[in-house]
């Protein structure tokens, strides 16, 4: 395929941004990282300004195709890799070489550059670590033969599944028994980014205002669902009207759900459980005045909450943030009943992989049980916080049935007076439709007295 000599990175690249043969060594770093269980949000944040927007591009590319990249990996090494960082931008360097013509074509995001561009920069990216600087003749030698016997050594990779659907074998095989019908749509969608969505905050701005308040600045987007916006192409939050003043938030599709199906009016007792980073806070305090509890566990990502807030001008007088462990209801609940609780318990994240595509190689398949046991036991004790004819939401931004309908089913039959009501139940991503995958389950707490 012809390679543009530029590479496509993210808009928010700039003539500052270093060059090539660094921004490999970082991804490489990254993947090493992911690989011992790090968190590639957390990687990006702690990277300097003027390369995280390149790195986040690579990044994000190279954790989609990771599999395809290890396989090569393997087929053009006689032995194991010399340590985990050779093998790391041998990797990473494989998956942008390897890229083909359909894949630019159904995402314009993709990093592309010139292949002698790229082995180049990947040899003098070896050279700027001492863990990679004695192995550049090998780096070379690889990826040079990739070059010369390319069809063969991708239809190789290809055998594997794991390459073919770009998640680790246990994945794929609980994706396929969970949804026969739908499983390679499922598994295929998490190879694109997912778009761009906002969530209009109506306490400032109306959709219809929004839409046209784009337009102006040339940006195209359509309406979705009952306050959402999706741009046509992703952009900076800063270049889009209305950031500083509040107007939206960027928030999913699926996510927007949340607020919408849980009944609140004004003066209402609410708790959102297990909050941060404030999206789901946001949009229950932008459907009406509530005395609401914004409870998570770390204190350190309460402030994201707050400052998420704060921008939106929904940091009112009745709205309280509270650090606790909602297990441990003596740590944070004062013994008043909620009218109604918003739980969007701790899950595997399987349904927000195409956003956060490192979430596949950081979960162990033992996680979904140890989850699953997890948010029983905050939904039991949340339980006893709601009052008599109360509701409770229970979400996830899981797909694994065990995290999904199984805990609805367990709810409806295990809490004392529960009553499920209408909800969504599994949403799954790539059925045509612009969500990431959630479930959602609304019960009502029956007023045994009654």
């Amino acid at each position: 395929m012809t390679r543009p000599a530029q590479p496509v990175v993210s808009p928010q690249a700039t003539p500052a941004t270093p060059p090539l043969s660094e921004l490999l060594l970082a991804t490489a770093y990254a993947v090493q990282a992911v690989g011992e269980g790090r968190s590639l949000t957390d990687i990006l944040n702690a990277e300097p300004a003027n390369r995280r927007a390149a790195v986040q591009s690579l990044s994000f590319y190279v954790m989609r195709q990771l599999a395809r990249g290890h396989a090569l990996a393997d087929l053009l090494l006689d032995r194991r890799a010399p340590n985990a960082l050779v093998e790391s931008l041998l990797s990473t360097a494989l998956c942008l070489l390897s890229i083909d013509e359909s894949e630019v074509h159904h995402d314009p995001r993709v990093p592309v550059y010139e292949s002698y561009t790229l082995v180049s920069q990947a040899v003098t990216a070896a050279g700027l670590d001492r863990k990679t600087a004695g192995f550049k003749g090998l780096i070379n030698a690889c990826l040079r033969r990739f070059e010369r016997e390319r069809p063969a050594l991708l239809e190789q990779a290809h055998l594997r599944s794991n390459v073919r659907w770009g998640f680790p074998k246990w994945w794929i095989a609980r994706v396929r028994q969970a949804y026969p019908a739908q499983w390679e749509s499922i598994l295929g969608s998490s190879f694109q980014a997912g778009p761009l969505t906002l969530r209009v905050n109506t306490r400032k701005i109306s959709r219809q205002a929004l839409l046209a308040a784009l337009l102006e600045q040339q940006i195209a987007a359509t309406a979705i669902g009952e306050h959402g916006v999706i741009l046509a192409q992703p952009l900076p939050v800063a270049r889009i009207p209305g950031f500083e003043e509040g107007w939206w938030m960027v928030q999913d599709p699926g996510a927007q759900l949340a607020a919408e199906l849980l009944p609140v009016t004004d003066g209402m007792r609410v708790l959102d459980a297990c909050a941060a980073p404030g999206g789901k806070t946001a949009g229950l305090l932008m459907q009406a005045q509530l005395q609401l509890t914004a409870l998570d566990i770390d204190e350190r990502r309460l402030d994201r909450v707050a400052a998420n807030l704060q921008r939106l001008d929904l940091h009112e007088e009745g709205v309280k943030l509270r650090a606790g462990d909602a297990i441990d209801l003596s740590s944070w609940w004062d013994g008043q009943h909620f009218d109604a609780i918003l739980a969007d318990v701790p899950c595997t994240a399987s349904g927000i992989v195409r956003r956060h595509p490192d979430i596949r190689w950081l979960r162990q398949e033992q996680d979904i049980a140890e989850t699953a046991a997890l948010q029983r036991r905050i939904v039991s004790a949340l339980w006893q916080t709601l009052k008599p004819g109360g509701v409770f939401l229970y979400v996830t931004c899981s797909i694994f049935p065990q995290e999904g309908i199984e805990q609805a089913q367990w709810m409806a039959q295990s809490l004392e007076g529960a009553t499920a009501l209408p909800a969504p139940g599994q949403l799954l991503p790539g059925q045509g439709q612009e969500h990431d995958g959630f479930f959602y389950a609304l019960l009502r707490k029956q007023d045994e007295r009654a």
